[in-house]
C-alpha cells in the first residue's frame, strides 16, 4: 500500500490525497466529512468544464483495492450530486472529496476501472 492508500483510516487518506493534488497544482477539498475511523470514500474529479468523473472504492475479483466509475466518465455536476445524495441516504458516514483538475487526474495509486 502506498502513502495514499484508502485501506488506511479515511481521515488520513483524505489529508494525504488533498496534499498530493495540491503539490501537483490541482485543488482538492472535503465536500463531506465522514466517520474518522471508517466510511467509504468517494471522489469527484471535476475538469472545470462542467463535467466530472465520480470514483468509489471497490474490490476487484482478486481482492485488490481499485476505484470504479459508477456513473461512467464525463457526467455533469447535477448527475454527480444526485448520485451523492443517494449514497448519503444509504450510508451517512461517507466521505466526499472534490478534486479540481483540468486534466482529470484523481491522484490515487490504485487502478481506476
Amino acid at each position: 500500500m502506498g502513502p495514499c492508500s484508502p485501506a488506511s483510516k479515511p481521515a488520513f487518506f483524505v489529508r494525504a490525497l488533498i496534499r498530493r493534488a495540491e503539490v501537483a497544482g490541482a485543488q482538492a477539498y472535503v465536500v463531506r466529512k465522514g466517520a474518522e475511523e471508517a466510511g467509504a470514500i468517494f471522489l469527484k474529479v471535476s475538469r472545470l468544464d462542467g463535467t466530472c468523473t465520480v470514483l468509489n472504492q471497490a474490490r476487484a475479483g482478486d481482492g485488490e483495492l481499485v476505484w470504479a466509475r459508477p456513473l461512467g466518465d464525463g457526467v455533469d455536476d447535477a448527475k454527480a450530486s444526485a448520485y451523492f445524495e443517494r449514497q448519503i441516504k444509504f450510508d451517512p458516514d461517507i466521505w466526499i472529496v472534490e478534486i479540481e483538475d483540468r486534466k482529470g487526474r484523481a491522484f490515487v495509486d490504485e487502478s481506476i476501472l
